[in-house]
């Protein structure tokens, strides 16, 4: 039968001295503490007794890195699904704060609709594509649950949208810790949120490089 649960997990801490916003900038790898997180991630599902027939993961090094936790402790290889990716950010590479934008003030215009938001990729086309990504794999998954490596706001993009509420959001508020897993059934009516584990929160700090 096709997976009925699907596991949203988030990566863990990344490597970020700069404190800048990596976006989808490749070489952003898991910091020590990151590992650690991942690790904590893979034995709170190991814990939970799931079986899992599937992991995909998003094509950036640090959610790569962070499967690899899970693969190790369920003995699947991951493979990759670019619907899972981070969504695209004009700010990419940099500190956004006032001071950038003092410096940059071309930077403002795209701050100007943050409803859509005018900053990167739209918030609908992330729920879009990662409620498509969950409902095909997870119809191509037999025999257990299917895991998916992502990002924080695909994940809360997600979240919103199987709850039924408008997708613009204060970044702020977002209930998706750092090697999270937000997990959903798939039902005749959609996907329904059924489970949120945190089991990083302890070694979590201020995450300045999500989008």
């Amino acid at each position: 039968m096709p997976a009925a649960r699907i596991h949203l997990v988030r990566h863990g801490e990344v490597h970020n001295p700069g404190g800048v916003l990596y976006g989808r900038l490749p070489h952003f790898r898991l910091s020590e503490r990151g590992h650690e997180m991942a690790e904590l991630a893979a034995k709170a599902l190991k814990d939970s007794g799931v079986k899992i027939g599937a992991i995909y993961t998003s094509p950036l090094l640090r959610t790569q890195e962070s499967a690899a936790h899970i693969e190790t402790l369920f003995g699947i290889d991951a493979k990759t699904d670019e619907r899972l990716i981070e969504p695209q950010n004009v700010f990419e590479g940099r500190k956004l704060s006032a001071r950038t934008i003092a410096r940059h003030p071309q930077l403002a215009y795209h701050l100007r609709n943050p409803y859509s938001p005018s900053w990167g990729e739209p918030y609908a086309a992330v729920a879009s594509r990662i409620v498509e990504a969950m409902t095909e794999l997870a119809k191509k998954t037999e025999g257990g649950d299917l895991v998916l490596m992502t990002h924080q706001l695909p994940i809360w993009m997600t979240h919103r949208h199987a709850a039924g509420l408008k997708l613009a959001h204060n970044p702020s508020k977002r209930r998706c810790g750092l090697s999270s897993i937000t997990t959903f059934e798939v039902t005749d009516d959609g996907l329904v949120e059924v489970g949120y584990l945190d089991p990083a929160a302890e070694l979590t700090r201020i995450d300045k490089g999500a989008v």
